[in-house]
């Protein structure tokens, strides 16, 4: 039996000048959405110029967890047992994040079964925040290995405390379930996301790690001092870290 077409091995289209699927990861806060809104902002010949990045689709899994906070609303003002989260929102069952994650996973391949060419057109930008002492490694292995092998990283890198600072910095009330203004209270930032694990996964600025065999690279932009906030120093920052993305990509 002969083997996948040499242009598909390890998720490699030749020729391709965009990246086919993004991992835009980091802490809340970090800088993700701004990152998004500077390449919606960044007219489409130059984004793919300076960043491999074309037209694009967000698959970012806040809306699903802002859904299940408004089911159990729902549900209670129905008279009925909350099924996600208790009365504070804190989840009951914590493999809920390995939902969210499936469902990230299942819409880049449902993308794919509906049009099987889209990524040789255009990006797909998976966007997640996690924490605890193995959540960034067990995320990577909940998505499916068609995914993992299109897939590079991009790790927005802040501290816990800076994360904390502008994660209260972006809150604006009655924007809760607003992608760009959505806010956690300082109890749920300790409970969910002091601990981390991604110098665990990753320990370089750039590389690869391995998930079932698959080899995913990744590049890390720093954030702190903030570049996010600057559209002057954001660019050349996403270009440099983009541009070591696709490099690791193409070896």
């Amino acid at each position: 039996m002969s083997g996948p077409p040499a242009a598909l091995v390890r998720g490699k289209i030749m020729g391709k000048e965009t990246f086919e699927l993004i991992a835009l990861v980091g802490r809340p806060a970090a800088g993700k959405s701004e990152v998004i809104d500077y390449l919606k902002k960044t007219p489409q010949e130059e984004r793919v110029r300076r960043f491999h990045i074309g037209d694009f689709t967000e698959i970012d899994d806040f809306p699903y967890i802002w859904e299940r906070f408004q089911d159990d609303d729902t549900l209670a003002a129905l008279g009925m047992e909350r099924m996600f989260t208790d009365e504070k929102y804190y989840f009951k069952d914590e493999r809920i994040w390995d939902l969210f994650i499936a469902k990230i996973g299942r819409r880049a391949e449902e993308m794919r079964r509906e049009d099987p060419s889209v990524f040789d057109r255009s990006t797909g930008i998976l966007e997640f925040a996690r924490g605890g002492k193995h959540a960034f490694r067990n995320a990577f292995s909940r998505l499916p290995d068609e995914v993992l092998r299109r897939l590079g990283v991009v790790y927005i890198e802040v501290s816990y405390e800076e994360s904390c600072r502008k994660n209260r910095r972006r809150a604006r009330p009655g924007l809760e379930g607003s992608i760009l203004h959505h806010s956690l209270p300082d109890d749920k930032m300790e409970f969910y996301y002091r601990d981390n694990d991604w110098h665990e996964l990753a320990p370089d600025r750039s590389g690869g790690f391995e998930v079932r065999g698959i080899r995913v690279p990744y590049a890390v932009l720093p954030n702190e001092p903030e570049v996010t906030d600057r559209p002057e120093a954001l660019g050349p920052a996403l270009e440099k870290v983009f541009g070591e993305l696709w490099r690791l990509r193409k070896d």
